[in-house]
């Protein structure tokens, strides 16, 4: 028990380091993120007894320098890159202003929602959704005085839609092969849960949206800016690459900024510097939260929950809120829900064939539970990419993020109910 609660503890530190002291100071731009991470990595290094100091820098920079971690930031330098050049070259402006002219004010939230929900759907990762679109959010917040924040967390939201329910997703693919069931038969036990969800917050976000007013005055919309975004999605939407899609919209981005005179070629290449830079922090989070909980791992801090979440289980619902649980804390642990998924799959299959737990239903538990924790943790990949590309602190997301929870409270409420009833 002490051993768990000591490999454990720097995810404690950074609590306390980052929420505690930024709830007490009453700003969350008080404490900066990455000081918080180096506080809880430091002491991380610090406990981990049992070897030489250099051997915990090698696991902890083991960790920082994974396989996962490096895709992660190379797609934050070509996000970056894409991002800001498209930026410079006018391709945000004239997206916003098509948005604005294509759809009413009171469904800007509304429909923002269902681009979300149907782009991740297609193309199976809620990254890419939230590369795409957060851009085009960011600038349809400001032109409407709306909170960025909260048009922001409404693409979250609706990234994790297709993330949990993708056919392509790899949190899909992850649950289906680990319970041993068909990719067709988890999406029909995972729709009964979500469906009903997404339908509740398309309902609120129709509400609240109706205090949006267009501008009166929309500026005329140059059409050939918009093709770099519209690339991106189509290209994501018939499932290519992340990195490639990226690619091709910094090449498209480039090529037309070049030929409307947006910018020269030094201008591009400024762009694309200065894009890559804003996302330093991004990069440095990435890492530092790879190397701490690398050591949480190598301690046994994730055995130790796996053992204490296990320990009481009797029956068919508590198998199912065993599994959920657990995939839950992993994530909290991992900051990835498709390792989180991988972690803990082996032992969800043991625990639902021994009480008797639908493996359709634990596979949607599985995937469901874990799109729901990353959903809502700062320090996932989703949020830091949201928060930097809208130049927000992602704690001030947080209390937007209406899709994760409901979704959360969704499957919670269809194991407590033993609902859909033919896979209970």
């Amino acid at each position: 028990m002490k051993k768990g609660l000591i490999a454990l503890s720097p995810l404690v530190v950074f609590i306390l380091m980052y929420l505690v002291t930024s709830i007490i100071a009453g700003d969350f731009y008080k404490v900066p993120i990455t000081v918080a991470f180096m506080a809880a990595s430091m002491y991380a290094v610090v406990v981990c007894g049992g070897l030489p100091l250099g051997k915990r820098i090698d696991i902890f920079s083991r960790g920082a320098g994974k396989g996962q971690m490096m895709l992660m930031i190379w797609i934050f330098i070509l996000a970056g890159a894409f991002a800001h050049s498209a930026k410079v070259m006018g391709a945000i402006d004239a997206t916003v202003n098509l948005s604005l002219m294509l759809l009413p004010g009171n469904m800007l939230l509304a429909g923002l929602f269902l681009a979300a929900c149907f782009i991740s759907l297609s193309v199976g990762t809620s990254v890419g959704t939230i590369v795409a679109l957060t851009p085009i959010a960011a600038g349809i917040a400001s032109q409407t005085d709306s909170s960025v924040a909260l048009v922001t967390a409404v693409v979250v939201g609706g990234s994790f839609f297709g993330d949990n329910l993708s056919f392509i997703s790899d949190t899909t693919i992850a649950a289906t092969q680990t319970q041993g069931c068909r990719l067709s038969d988890k999406f029909r036990v995972n729709s009964f849960i979500v469906m009903p969800a997404a339908l509740i917050v398309f309902v609120a976000y129709l509400f609240m949206g109706s205090g949006i007013h267009s501008p009166q005055n929309v500026p005329d919309v140059s059409f050939v800016k918009v093709i770099p975004y519209l690339i991106v999605l189509l290209t994501a939407i018939f499932g290519m690459n992340v990195m490639a899609v990226l690619a091709l919209g910094i090449l498209s981005s480039g090529l037309i900024g070049l030929l409307t005179s947006s910018f020269d070629f030094y201008g591009w290449m400024g762009a694309m510097g200065e894009g890559i830079v804003g996302m330093g922090e991004l990069i440095i989070i990435t890492m530092m939260a790879g190397g701490l909980l690398e050591i949480i791992k190598q301690n046994g801090g994730i055995d130790f929950l796996i053992r204490i979440l296990t320990s009481h289980v009797s029956n068919k619902r508590g198998a199912e809120l065993s599994i959920a649980a657990l995939v839950s804390m992993v994530n909290l642990c991992t900051a990835n829900n498709t390792v989180a998924i991988l972690t803990v799959g082996g032992i969800a299959k043991q625990i639902g064939d021994r009480y008797g737990v639908d493996n359709r239903k634990c596979a949607s538990i599985l995937d469901t539970f874990s799109c729901t924790m990353q959903g809502i943790i700062p320090y996932g990949a989703q949020m830091l990419m949201a928060a930097g590309l809208a130049q927000l602190n992602p704690v001030s997301i947080l209390p937007y993020l209406y899709y994760p929870l409901v979704v959360g409270i969704a499957a919670l409420l269809s194991i407590m109910l033993r609902y859909p009833k033919r896979y209970s």
